[in-house]
């Protein structure tokens, strides 16, 4: 590191920041929290998932219908959201998002037992808590197109989403404790109030651009701007058609479908596998379920990391795109031989050991839209990104069903070719070609 005229400090030869500048690693930090809390708010209805049947006197279908309502308010608006907060920009559209989800939030622990419509209630809470939701990942893709230097991106998206495996693996616990104290209802008071929090701190700490950042220094600033790719100066949002006729995105979309179908697989099922299935008490069921979100966490930022070291080192094609497919094609051996597993503990570290290799290739999906899309990053992070909803709406019906007429180990096994093919779809990548308003 060497001073330049000015006496500011300028980059090193790996292109690390030496000077202390660390606002958009405070941000990253915080969008970990943001991930946590969204994942906090929409599985605690699976823990809450019996008291609610018996005090409305649901069936587990009509539960289904609940938890497919959020899923399906989510999946509709990614692409939208995305588009929104290309044009408001992630402060505000996180912001204002947290707000809704945490209204809603209360709101299904709100509705009233006993009405004729109470299940449609229940319904149009989750639907709407999903279209609040659908806004986090797009907005924060965003942000990072904004703030984040190439080099550094698989690292800050791994981080982000480590909040999933947060979120989902120690939410239970807590929600748990709420319930059994409280009841059922005050759990979801507690979630709403922990996003609306979250929401009003990212909005206090976080600014569209670097340059409009009090905190930001001028060799900060230097290091994010000189680290941004080609499709950054390009501030037009980008056609629709234009994105939808990408092959990159095509590419990443499919690949990022079976991604997403394979990892609802754990958020799903996983425990009424190792509980049903597999013979697990409850509490063995509960520690052991807890592995995948686990592994998730540690394995998002870790798989960034490396990418981030190999890109600089061998260029993006090894560094993103032969990381990810690597990555996924372990993850399918994982999930193919861990049912495999007599002993039912076993079985869960196997599978997890799955999980967590999915996750090595979260941050790389993220990477490549922002990467690509420039200014229209949370457009198409968001079109990525139905796709990845998609594959866990069909994970969520087709996987009982393979397992009713071929058994569960035929469920992971299908999981499992779909990462494999999901794999290969990322030698069509081309992370240095940006999507262009005109061919």
């Amino acid at each position: 590191m060497t001073p330049g005229a000015s006496g500011v400090n300028v980059l090193n030869e790996s292109g690390a920041d030496q000077s202390g500048g660390r606002v958009r690693w405070l941000l990253i930090g915080w969008m970990f929290v943001i991930s946590a809390t969204a994942y906090l708010d929409r599985v605690n209805i699976s823990v809450a998932g019996k008291a609610l049947e018996r005090e409305f006197g649901l069936t587990d279908i009509q539960f289904g219908w609940i938890a497919s309502a959020f899923v399906a308010g989510y999946a509709l608006f990614q692409a939208p959201a995305g588009r929104i907060a290309d044009r408001l920009g992630p402060r505000i559209v996180i912001g204002l998002g947290t707000v809704w989800w945490g209204v809603f939030t209360a709101l299904t622990g709100m509705v009233p037992s006993g009405l004729a419509w109470s299940l449609g209630l229940l319904m149009l809470a989750r639907f709407a808590l999903g279209i609040g939701e659908s806004v986090v990942y797009p907005a924060g893709n965003r942000f990072v197109a904004a703030w984040i230097p190439v080099r550094e991106r698989g690292l800050a998206n791994g981080l982000i989403f480590a909040g999933v495996g947060a979120g989902a693996g120690f939410a239970p616990p807590i929600v748990v404790a709420i319930m059994s104290r409280y009841g059922w209802r005050s759990s979801f008071l507690f979630s709403a109030i922990v996003g609306l929090v979250a929401g009003a701190v990212w909005y206090a700490l976080c600014r569209n651009k670097p340059k409009e950042h009090p905190w930001v220094s001028a060799t900060e600033l230097t290091t994010i701007q000189s680290g941004l790719p080609a499709a950054a100066a390009i501030q037009r949002p980008l056609p629709w058609m234009r994105i939808l006729a990408d092959r990159n995105l095509a590419a990443l979309t499919f690949s990022y479908f079976t991604f997403g179908y394979a990892a609802y697989m754990f958020f799903t099922w996983f425990f009424i596998y190792l509980n049903s299935v597999r013979g697990l008490n409850l509490k063995s069921s509960a520690f052991y379920g807890m592995l995948p979100f686990i592994a998730m966490a540690v394995c998002a930022p870790l798989g960034g990391w490396i990418s981030d070291h190999l890109s600089r080192r061998y260029g993006m094609r090894r560094g993103r795109c032969a990381v990810a497919s690597v990555a996924i094609g372990l993850a399918s051996v994982f999930i193919a031989l861990g049912p495999h597993a007599q002993d039912p503990r076993l079985a869960s570290i196997i599978l997890a050991g799955g999980a967590g290799a999915l996750y090595v290739s979260q941050s790389m999906y993220w990477s490549v839209t922002s990467e690509i899309a420039g200014a229209s990053s949370g457009a198409v992070s968001g079109v990525m990104n139905m796709g990845n909803q998609i594959g866990g709406v069909i994970t969520a019906s087709l996987s009982p069903w393979i397992a009713k007429e071929f058994g569960w180990t035929a469920s992971f096994a299908a999981a499992a070719a779909l990462c494999l093919v999901g794999g290969l779809a990322w030698a069509l990548v081309r992370p240095d070609q940006p999507i262009r308003e005109n061919n």
